[in-house]
């Protein structure tokens, strides 16, 4: 039932400390802070279902009952740090939830008491109280666990309403020493006592006895004494068969050395087990005794702890010396000696510490924070049963001695030697670790690769961050016991493997320089259960897409992910969390894109071959380099050959078989009678000796423009054929509307074969004139021909055409 009640009241502590770090005044359904915010009185907008309310560090005079009486689930109350003058408890009387309540660091001088039944904390230290302000009704606060309390009297009477109670803390700050009655300490009932003195009065041990025979447990702050150590009282060892305290920690010391002997002398034949002794500083005035005259406390002192007492541990912080004519080692040989299996010496500027000279009963030892060296127990062979040194931030410098130190502790597991400026030679001799070394911490020192070559073999837990490793060597000895292998801050570019930790289950490589993991980590060390990686400056590309795909398969063992793994580079991905990045398979498979990319090829190739049949594409290539060959050789003939354009007013294209159409309708009406048309006919315009191709475009430059006389039967004609193309090529080239198009008979589409494409674009795209069957239709069909190809021909060609006429007439007659 304490320990529950002990941990509701540190849950308590623990909750205020967090506010007065945070200060909002923002409020939520059950908790109202309003530390820190300048009020003179309690607000009169508390919500009604507070629980938990703090009015600390503000300037509240006065309580009213009306201020707390509609907060009926008040549990927690912190009203320290403000400037009460008076408390009256029946302020608090609806309040019958209040378990803690925290009024110290007031003004409070007068109390009108009233019972809080179930109140569990009640602290009223440091306050301005003359007598210790306990009433009658505190004995029925039954509940009660922790009470804190202040006044510059104190007597044996003032506890008497209490002594029944079962209290677990008592927190008492004691202003004037020459007010406190001897034993009224003894009165109280509690577990632990903590006591802070007037930092200007000088320490009375007989007030520490009484604390002694008190509690269990005993804090004192600020033991003090400014006189002479001769006329520090030497009380008799009697009184310690007393004490009840096993569990000592003495806070802010500030002693004459020969008062601190004759302390630790009395305290180590009470029924201390723990001493702690935290800012300790020990001197000596002027006029005091000589080393010589120390020496039979000296001596006094090695004989009784040689003998061994109820001390099992010391603890000593942040001592500093002011005391420096007396040999040390004296000093530290009465530490070493000691029979006890607890030893920390933290921050006390100490360059050295000998060996014991008979098998000590050490198992653990704290040198942290001091200045040893690599001398530090070498040769030792008397730690036989020590079982954890602690040696961080002090002066090692070689890792091979350190090695040497722990060879002959025999029952050594767990050394610490982080904070130091260990590196190690791979050059040097082979390292000798005590074969019971199970945990070593090594982190934040100078070491290299080289450290793999000086590990324990038995070694389970390993801490190398923050040192200058760059890789994990293949070819160092096995660490068949690695468990746990810590390498963050380092300097490493890749995931080591585990060819020598075959039993590695939790690595931590967080914090190193590693761009692009191997993604097959967890394949080359399947045991690992725990990969920790995170804070890496990743770059985010293929190689990383396969870490991540195993993420995926790792079942979890990725600790921290995805807030711990992001992208550093590229420049434009930083931030982006790696489960969030993403590349198709295609652009990191190399062999895929490979492959893709040829049967695209491939396919490709075959389409366009495809396209090439279907369409005829040899043929329009034919077709166009003929074209340009003829173009060529029309510009460099002869000026007469050169002025020959235009001599027609069209180029009628038609199949054979609708010859008899043409040489009986077209011709006839074209050539005859008002408005004449010269028309290109190939059997009568197409000049021997020529290809027919070239006839074919030579005659339609000399056109402006080509008829197309349509029916099925064209469409079968292959000669129909190029000239279609010939004269679509002159259309697009010259940029001229030189095309008519008459559809002498339809034309199923199913017959256009797939090459004729431009005449099926033509017959969507363009206008043409369809030949009716009706007599009386016709007059406009050739009107509207005759308007298409309008265009009066060359003067010069008219003329010679009018003189080839009148020639062929004169020979005929």
């Amino acid at each position: 039932m304490r320990s529950l009640s002990n941990i509701y009241a540190f849950a308590c502590v623990f909750t205020f400390t967090l506010w007065n770090n945070i200060q909002p005044t923002v409020e939520d359904e059950f908790i109202a802070n309003y530390s820190s915010s300048l009020l003179t009185s309690v607000p009169k907008n508390i919500p009604v279902r507070t629980h938990v309310l703090d009015l600390s560090h503000n300037r509240i005079s006065g309580l009213g009952i009306s201020e707390f009486v509609y907060l009926s689930g008040l549990q927690v109350l912190n009203l320290s740090h403000n400037l009460i003058t008076e408390l009256d408890f029946s302020v608090f009387i609806f309040n019958e939830d209040l378990e803690y309540l925290d009024l110290s660091y007031n003004n409070i001088l007068k109390v009108y008491c009233q019972t809080l039944a179930y109140l569990r904390h009640l602290d009223l230290s440091f306050n301005k109280f003359t007598a210790l302000p306990i009433c009658q009704e505190f004995g029925n606060m039954f509940h009660l666990e922790y009470l804190g309390l202040s006044a510059t009297m104190i007597r044996r009477s003032d506890f008497r309403y209490i002594t029944h109670l079962e209290l677990d803390t008592v927190f008492l700050t004691l202003e004037d020493f020459s007010l406190y009655e001897p034993r009224s300490l003894m009165a109280l009932n509690t577990r632990s006592l903590h006591i802070i003195f007037a930092a200007t009065q000088n320490f009375s041990f007989f007030l520490l006895y009484d604390g002694m025979s008190t509690s269990e447990k005993l804090k004192i702050v600020n033991l003090r004494y400014s006189l002479s150590y001769k006329d520090f009282p030497s009380p008799s060892l009697t009184l310690l068969k007393k004490v009840k305290t096993t569990d000592l920690m003495l806070d802010t010391v500030d002693l004459q050395w020969a008062i601190i002997l004759q302390l630790f002398l009395l305290i180590w034949y009470s029924p201390v087990e723990q001493l702690t002794v935290r800012n300790l500083t020990f001197w000596g005035p002027l006029g005091e005794p000589t080393e010589y005259e120390f020496l039979p406390l000296l001596g006094s002192l090695e004989h009784v702890i040689s003998l061994g007492g109820s001390m099992k541990g010391l603890t000593l912080e942040h001592v500093r010396n002011k005391v420096y004519y007396f040999n040390q080692e004296i000093l530290y040989r009465q530490f070493s000696e000691m029979s006890i299996t607890s030893l920390t010496i933290y921050d006390a500027c100490m360059p050295h510490m000998l060996c014991p000279n008979r098998t000590s009963l050490f198992q653990y030892l704290n040198f942290s924070h001091n200045a040893l060296t690599d001398e530090l127990f070498q040769n030792c062979v008397t730690l036989t049963d020590l079982k954890f040194l602690i040696l961080q931030r002090n002066k090692f410098e070689s890792l091979l001695k350190v090695s040497f130190m722990t060879s002959r502790m025999r029952s050594l597991k767990y050394l610490d030697m982080s904070r130091n400026l260990l590196h190690h030679d791979a050059a040097d001799t082979q390292c000798q670790w005590a074969e019971s070394l199970t945990e070593l911490d090594l982190s934040s020192n100078q070491l290299t690769d080289a450290v793999f070559e000086c590990l324990p073999v038995n070694i389970k837990i390993l801490d190398l961050q923050n040192n200058q490793i760059t890789s994990v060597p293949t070819g160092m000895a096995e660490l068949k016991s690695l468990a746990e292998l810590n390498l963050a801050a380092n300097r490493l570019a890749d995931l080591p493997g585990c060819g020598g930790f075959v039993s590695l289950e939790q690595l931590n490589v967080e914090m190193n320089s590693i761009l692009t993991p191997s993604a097959d980590f967890f394949q080359r060390c399947p045991r690992v259960r725990e990969l920790q990686a995170g804070q890496n400056p990743f770059k985010c590309s293929c190689e990383l897409q396969e870490f991540i795909r195993v993420e995926r398969q790792s079942g979890g063992r990725l600790f921290g992910w995805p807030a711990a793994y992001t992208c550093e580079y590229p420049e434009d991905l930083r931030g982006t969390q790696l489960k969030d990045f993403h590349l198709s398979e295609l652009a990191c498979n190399t062999t895929l894109l490979l492959v893709t990319a040829l049967l695209l090829t491939l396919v490709l190739v075959a389409v366009v071959a495809f396209l090439c049949i279907y369409l005829d594409v040899p043929w329009y290539v034919r077709m166009t380099w003929q074209w340009t060959q003829t173009k060529r050789r029309a510009w460099h003939s002869s000026p007469e050959e050169q002025e020959r354009v235009l001599q027609f007013h069209a180029f009628v294209s038609y199949s054979e078989r609708d010859s008899q159409w043409v040489k009986n309708e077209l011709i006839p009406n074209l050539e005859k009678g008002e408005g004449c048309v010269q028309l290109c006919q190939h059997e009568r315009n197409f000049i021997p000796g020529r290809s027919i191709v070239e006839n074919i475009i030579l005659c339609i430059e000399k056109s402006y423009k080509s008829i197309f006389v349509l029916s099925p039967n064209f469409v079968q004609s292959e000669w129909c054929h190029y000239e279609l193309y010939f004269a679509h090529h002159k259309l697009f080239s010259e940029n001229s509307n030189s095309l008519i198009l008459i559809l002498l008979e339809p034309i199923p589409p199913y017959i256009i074969p797939a090459r004729y494409h431009k005449l099926k674009a033509l017959m969507a795209k363009r206008t043409y004139l369809e030949w009716p069957k009706e007599r009386s239709k016709r007059p406009l069909f050739w009107a509207n021909l005759r308007a298409a190809i309008s265009i009066k021909l060359p003067k010069s060609f008219e003329e010679n055409e009018e003189q080839s006429d009148a020639t062929s007439n004169s020979s005929v007659s």
